[in-house]
């Protein structure tokens, strides 16, 4: 990857809405470049993109009202879910709806401001994603390891400073990346080669110096993507041994089927995101970023409500109450 370690003059925009910088001219939009080179298969795509964004916000919205409108699942494992839920429509809505678009367009352009909005929000929900699972773990760790101090463990308060630190601690962490994406310069190819704006492919199309970017995305990789994903190791390590040691065998089946949801999403979630990300920029793969993009961002919050309505007959009781589609 190409450097630049030269500092230049911004003037002030043109009325054309141009920025130069020296006697460059600084993009104001960026073109995803998205399936485009795989035209024959546009009409493939959009069908099953529109497809999974449509049960992904359904299978979502459907979660957080059951949850809400339900007083037998306001408990920390649904308060939880509930979050999932929400961040799972964030992430697959600052994505989808510009993909679409993009397969029935020729040409994919998303502005300067649009494009950092897009990087902002899927950041946020992504990462927030990763940490709330963590919490999932260590939640089931203490229903299961310490049934009888649960309810002092997960009380009220404590399950909602966890929710709300997930939250801030992201917003906080995704500012900073997009902060500092907001001080590089693009002077010259405005093409990203993904269907979503992206910190790698960023970086390789800046004309700036990008050490700093790339430190504080050794520092997310080790904490989003090896610290998190340990301690949630870690917490299943003690679940598993705890079923192991139940004396009845029913008790270890019923045990292990209300975490197995939650286990199932994790692996879903960390394949992606290790496969597209644990990795240094100088080593970004257009078509593996594209195929993990369209595992978390599309296929996981589709399968996510997916999984835990299916395996939860709670869930499916409340969704009944709901809905009369789930009465028959």
């Amino acid at each position: 990857m190409k450097l630049w370690s030269e500092i230049h003059l911004i003037v002030p925009e043109t009325p054309f809405s141009l920025r130069t910088m020296s006697n460059q001219t600084l993009v104001t939009e960026f073109v995803l470049q998205g399936f485009s080179e795989h035209p024959e298969y546009s009409v493939l795509f959009f069908s099953c993109f529109l497809s999974l964004y449509f049960v992904a916000l359904t299978g979502n919205i459907l979660i957080i009202l059951a949850i809400a409108f339900n007083p037998g699942l306001h408990t920390p494992m649904y308060f939880f879910l509930f979050n999932l839920a929400t961040m799972d429509i964030i992430c697959t809505s600052s994505v989808i709806p510009k993909a679409l678009e993009g397969l029935v367009l020729e040409e994919n352009s998303i502005s300067y401001g649009g494009c950092m909005a897009q990087l902002y929000f899927l950041t946020w929900a992504a990462s927030s994603e990763l940490l709330l699972l963590t919490v999932m773990a260590y939640d089931w760790y203490a229903a299961i390891c310490h049934p009888l101090h649960y309810s002092t463990l997960m009380s009220k308060a404590f399950c909602g400073t966890l929710a709300a630190g997930v939250w801030v601690l992201c917003a906080f962490n995704t500012a900073i990346h997009t902060g500092l994406m907001l001080h590089l310069n693009f002077c010259g190819p405005n093409v990203i080669t993904h269907f979503f704006c992206e910190v790698p492919p960023l970086l390789l199309l800046s004309c700036s110096s990008t050490y700093v970017n790339s430190i504080m995305i050794v520092l997310a990789d080790a904490f989003y993507g090896i610290l998190n994903f340990l301690m949630t190791i870690v917490s299943y390590g003690f679940i598993i041994s705890s079923i192991l040691k139940m004396r009845t065998v029913e008790g270890k089946k019923k045990s292990f089927s209300t975490c197995s949801s939650h286990l199932i999403v994790v692996c879903m979630y960390y394949t992606a995101v290790f496969y597209a990300y644990i990795s240094p920029v100088s080593n970004y793969s257009a078509e593996k970023s594209e195929l993990a993009g369209v595992l978390y961002t599309m296929l996981s919050p589709t399968l996510n409500p997916l999984i835990y309505t299916l395996r939860n007959k709670e869930v499916r009781a409340a969704l009944r109450k709901l809905s009369p589609f789930f009465r028959n």
